[in-house]
């Protein structure tokens, strides 16, 4: 389901697993919200997975094809009962280079979290699993994504990780809203933005004279510019 709102954005909802469909109408820039399972990844489930070689107890392939790189600001209120008023997104690039044996393994259709990841990982790996990658919006949305939750389905490995790196399968709800940064075409938002910004940005350094005192890092050509 898709609806256009005044500024232009186009909102999807999608209910998971998704269709080839829905993951092939997906565009640069739409505002994604999900519908049904998702669950969290993080170092620790990552490194149970590989470097421990370790199986997880639950069935990533059951789960809907959606994960989160985040730790969801849980409070267990009593034993087996969860509260999830909140989740903040980690950065995903960490985790790149668990991706390309991640996402075929277990029929990962949604990558979901923050700053995205380098066109290489997108055309290499995510173009041949039909993956998309989500990117949160925004800083301090924690408690909007947490309305999105209507509650803990299930939890894998919480003695062994704690509260905090647990693989937690979360029931979702209109969660979102996150922004499509990688299609199914590896294309990405965040690349073409920068190309856009590019072009302004290094006009800048054309005819700037070399400083007659020189600070440290001052520099007038872009190739050594360090931002």
């Amino acid at each position: 389901m898709t609806k256009q709102n005044q500024s232009e954005i186009r909102e999807v909802s999608i209910t998971l697993p998704a269709t080839r469909d829905d993951i092939e109408s997906l565009e640069l820039g739409d505002a994604v919200f999900l519908n049904g399972l998702v669950f969290t990844g993080r170092e620790g489930l990552y490194s149970m997975i590989f470097d421990k070689n370790m199986e997880p107890p639950i069935d990533p392939r059951t789960l809907g094809g959606a994960t989160f790189h985040c730790s969801p600001a849980i409070s267990e209120t009593a034993p087996g009962v969860y509260n999830v008023p909140s989740v903040t997104a980690t950065a995903s690039f960490r985790f790149a280079k668990y991706m390309p044996e991640f996402l075929s393994r277990y029929d990962i259709r949604f990558v979901i979290g923050k700053g995205g990841m380098s066109r290489k990982v997108y055309k290499d790996t995510f173009t041949k699993n039909n993956t998309i990658y989500l990117t949160t919006v925004g800083y301090g949305l924690g408690a909007i994504y947490g309305r999105g939750i209507i509650g803990v389905k299930d939890v894998a490995w919480k003695e062994e990780l704690g509260l905090a790196q647990a693989m937690w399968i979360l029931e979702v709800k209109n969660f979102g809203p996150f922004m499509v940064e990688c299609n199914a075409r590896g294309e990405s938002l965040f690349e073409n933005a920068n190309k856009e910004i590019n072009k302004k940005f290094l006009k800048l350094y054309e005819g700037l004279p070399d400083p007659i005192l020189k600070r440290v890092g001052e520099v007038t050509s872009p190739e050594e510019e360090v931002l």
